[in-house]
């Protein structure tokens, strides 16, 4: 459990709103400036006047290492702990940090004419905060979670700094740095502020990329978190749906940037599931060569799958994905309650990922979900949706570019892809995907590569989850021949990840060509000899 880590200006009501966090998330609560006090045996004011601000900044940086071994705390920092860079970054390796704000008025009229302050101790002590306060303004803006108390009673902002508890964040490192996953719930109006902490300047151009169906949901919520952080933003809407996930909607894109005097200062926001999230990529990837982006999925298979790892693209009429680039976003931003609104089809459409991912990697994952659907309860939370980005993540981490092991995350997809491409994209690519698994792990057993159990396993957890196992009646020869258009072939040959046991996948180059039509006969499809 990571420590939540409470920071700001003099006044923001660090101690008091720590206390009462504390106390309605159970956890131990520590004011390090009371601490430092007990451990020195004479106030802070003391301290200052008789050793010295930098001897009182050695003590502070001493405790933020030692309250970082720790974790599951509720910690109130003194104003001025984390504005090292140093003891920002310790605290925020077990810590979600939060930045309690206060303009000056308010401050001023909280402390008055305080004698404890040290840092006050002014013939005009508001002036004093308004130097104060701007020379912080750069490392408080550093800090990702930011609240206003401003006008706001206590218990509404301890409310507001709970509900960041359970945020988690994930690093994801590449070639050219880093970026990080954010995960939470009602988190979307965090979004501005998280952006500044990434180092994005107040007054640059952001380009929010959304569709028709996320428009009205989302759309209004981001983009005033986008202004209060004092970013300029331009809305852009794109048709909803695969079908156009195509070049001329790149096309539209390229046109509305110029019209938006965007350059390579700002940046592009894909709002929406994983077409757009494909599209924007694409677009910001090549647009000036390359413009910043930031991916925030509304559906569960852009959370877990799509927005994760760098590969965006469009599809053509001969294939899907076979334009495209890899694109790291400047973040992931996911907030798990706008899955209130997402159709229970498309639901069911993203578990197909996150069941693949145990599949794949996380043998705990998989029998999760899989007691979840048996239950009857909501199967994915967001700590197993953190578990299945990890498992993406992990793979991505070793394989940036798709040259060797990254392949296992394809599992399914041969035929998954076939398969949307013959029904035009009518089939959602996690249906598609369950049937791509079936298929292969069915082939695994026919190959003896692996267990019966195991095909089994997979089939029953697809199947609980609502997913189909079936293939569609489609001629066998029309799905070999879509799959040998998919870009994942090797040469004349194609490449298929096949599952050995729950959690352990191998890639396959060498797979007989009658032993898959022999599995999609068997499931479903029209055999040529009909």
């Amino acid at each position: 459990m990571r420590n939540l880590v409470l920071t700001g200006f003099m006044g923001t009501g660090k101690t008091s709103v720590g206390r009462l966090v504390a106390e309605r998330l159970g956890r131990p609560f520590v004011d390090m400036d009371a601490l430092v006090e007990v451990r020195a045996g004479k106030p802070i004011t003391r301290i200052f006047a008789e050793e010295g601000e930098p001897h009182f900044r050695a003590i502070e940086a001493a405790l933020c290492r030692e309250l970082s071994e720790r974790s599951g705390l509720v910690i109130a920092t003194g104003g001025g702990a984390l504005i090292d860079p140093e003891n920002r970054a310790v605290m925020a390796e077990r810590g979600i940090l939060v930045c309690l704000r206060a303009d000056a008025e308010a401050v001023l009229s909280r402390v008055g004419s305080s004698t404890d302050r040290p840092l006050l101790q002014s013939a005009d002590p508001q002036a004093a905060i308004a130097r104060l306060l701007a020379s912080r303004e750069e490392a408080y803006a550093a800090i990702p979670w930011q609240v206003n108390t401003t006008g706001r009673s206590l218990e509404e902002i301890a409310e507001a700094v709970a509900g960041l508890a359970d945020v988690q964040t994930l690093r994801v490192p590449h070639h050219e740095g880093a970026y990080e996953i954010h995960i939470g719930s009602g988190v979307l109006a965090y979004l501005g502020a998280i952006l500044r902490a990434t180092g994005v300047t107040p007054g640059a151009r952001v380009v929010v990329v959304t569709n028709t169906v996320v428009e009205p949901l989302y759309a209004e919520q981001v983009e005033t978190a986008l202004r209060s952080a004092e970013l300029r933003t331009t809305r852009v809407v794109i048709p909803d749906g695969e079908a156009h996930k195509i070049l001329a909607t790149v096309e539209q894109l390229y046109d509305a940037f110029l019209a938006a005097d965007l350059d390579r200062s700002g940046l592009v926001v894909a709002l929406g599931g994983g077409v757009t999230g494909d599209i924007a990529g694409f677009a910001a990837a090549t647009y000036m060569r390359g413009v910043r982006l930031v991916q925030v999925p509304t559906t569960l298979l852009a959370m877990t799958d799509s927005s994760v790892g760098g590969k965006t693209g469009v599809d053509l009429p001969q294939g899907k994905n076979l334009v495209g680039a890899f694109k790291h976003p400047e973040l992931v931003f996911i907030d798990v309650r706008v899955l209130d609104t997402l159709p229970a089809v498309e639901y069911r459409s993203g578990l197909a990922e996150v069941i693949k991912h145990g599949v794949v990697g996380d043998p705990v994952l998989f029998d999760a979900l899989g007691r979840r659907l048996r239950d009857g309860d909501v199967p994915v939370t967001p700590e197993l949706l953190a578990r299945s980005i990890l498992t993406k993540v992990g793979v991505v981490s070793e394989d940036p570019h798709e040259m060797g092991r990254r392949a296992v995350l394809n599992l399914g997809h041969t035929t998954a892809h076939a398969l949307e491409r013959l029904s035009r994209y009518t089939l959602r690519h996690g249906e598609a995907v369950s049937i791509g698994m079936v298929a292969a792990s069915k082939l695994a057993v026919a190959l003896e590569i692996a267990d019966h159990d195991v095909s089994a396993a997979i089939e029953n957890v697809l199947n609980v989850a609502g997913l189909p196992v079936r293939c569609p009646a489609l001629p066998v020869a029309s799905i070999l021949g879509a799959m040998r258009h998919d870009k994942k072939r090797r040469g004349a040959g194609l490449r298929w990840i096949l599952p050995q046991a729950i959690g352990a996948v191998g890639i396959y180059d060498d797979v007989p060509q009658r032993a898959v039509a022999s599995v999609l006969a068997q499931m479903g499809a029209i055999a040529d000899d009909r």
